[in-house]
């Protein structure tokens, strides 16, 4: 009989967070940004981790003073939003951000709310950290407005409201007089994920506006999207010192590495380079919008580089006949749904002849309401 290790009851059957990762012509399920750093910039970032790796006999800087200054100006130049050092928190992904978010304000008899259907790691956040986690659903189109949402933390003081805009996975971004009530309201931290933010549309505010004057906003950011960086697993959070301070007593010992800092620092110095594929994913994210509703497909309007497209009468069994066809997307989020990356304009081609002869196939669309 196999060894059964004295795992956690609430963790026994679990099954750990992940999408597939198959070997197939065109890959559109993970939100990666399609185009790789050019070679001069692969080179650049090869000689800025040679150079840290001459010192990996010494621990990290733990704090990762450097990168947070130039994330911090990076951020000034984005959103015109002053921002010093001290508001800045990196960590292993916008992931590990969040794990230290919900490490340090949640916890046992303490409470995070969210909005359905949402990222699916929130829930495991709360999990890990003992946390209580309630959900309220959206509106039907998936919008989500200031009256729902000071209703839901009036009935229950959460100790952390997460706010994802543009929300994954329906790409929906949300207007700041939404957060701003939140911030109004909150009882505790208020956390708006930004992680595909660099693909809003333009007129699509930022939550970084708000900052000043709520001390309780925590707004986190990525740059494993529109720095075309996933491989390198580097994001951060930007919040008032104090609360930065709150995150930085949870951190694990050196949990950025040299590594790490020494390329996301780069990446940085090549922000244009980098996210110079963004106004190309954008006008190929709204090309594939209209080229979905043309083809009486639902598609829900996206700030984000992916859309949430249906309605199938059996998930599955549609995300399967893509697959069958060389294309894998997600299956993820409200059922009847899919969700498709934006990839290269070939990508994209190849997920419209594939999408084209599913969406004839017999009892495959559900029956318009």
């Amino acid at each position: 009989m196999p060894y059964q290790p004295p795992i956690r009851d609430d963790l026994r059957g679990a099954a750990p967070y992940g999408a597939p990762q198959l070997d197939v012509p065109v890959r559109l399920n993970t939100n990666e940004n399609p185009f790789p750093p050019s070679p001069a910039l692969a080179t650049a970032i090869g000689a800025a981790a040679a150079a840290a790796a001459a010192d990996l006999n010494r621990y990290p800087d733990r704090d990762a003073r450097v990168l947070r200054q130039r994330l911090a100006a990076y951020l000034g130049r984005e959103s015109g939003v002053t921002l010093q050092a001290e508001q800045i928190w990196a960590a292993n992904g916008s992931n590990e951000v969040m794990h230290h978010i919900f490490s340090a304000f949640g916890g046992p008899t303490r409470t995070a709310l969210a909005f359905s259907p949402t990222y699916s790691m929130y829930e495991q956040y709360a999990r890990d950290t003992f946390t209580r986690y309630v959900t309220v659903r959206r509106d039907p189109d998936f919008s989500l407005d200031a009256t729902t949402v000071v209703a839901a933390m009036l009935g229950g003081s959460p100790s952390i409201v997460v706010l994802t805009s543009p929300n994954n996975p329906t790409g929906t971004a949300l207007p700041l007089e939404v957060v701003a009530a939140a911030c109004a309201t909150a009882t505790g931290v208020v956390v708006v994920d930004e992680a595909y933010a660099e693909f809003r549309r333009p007129g699509v505010p930022s939550a970084l506006s708000l900052l000043p004057g709520n001390p309780n906003l925590i707004v986190t950011r990525t740059m494993s999207k529109a720095f075309a960086l996933a491989g390198a697993r580097l994001g951060y959070a930007i919040a008032c010192p104090e609360v930065i301070d709150a995150l930085r007593v949870v951190r694990l010992p050196y949990h950025l590495s040299a590594i790490t800092q020494a390329v996301a620092s780069t990446a940085l110095d090549h922000a244009d380079e980098l996210q110079g594929q963004v106004d190309t994913l954008r006008r190929e994210r709204d090309d594939l919008l209209s080229w979905l509703r043309d083809r009486g497909v639902r598609a829900v309007d996206s700030d984000a580089n992916f859309i949430l497209f249906g309605v199938f009468a059996d998930q599955h069994r549609a995300w399967q006949a893509l697959l069958d066809r060389g294309v894998l997307v997600r299956e993820v989020g409200p059922e009847e749904w899919l969700r498709v990356t934006v990839g290269t304009p070939a990508d994209n081609a190849a997920f419209r002849a594939a999408l084209e002869a599913v969406i004839t196939e017999d009892g495959m669309m559900a029956p318009s309401e």
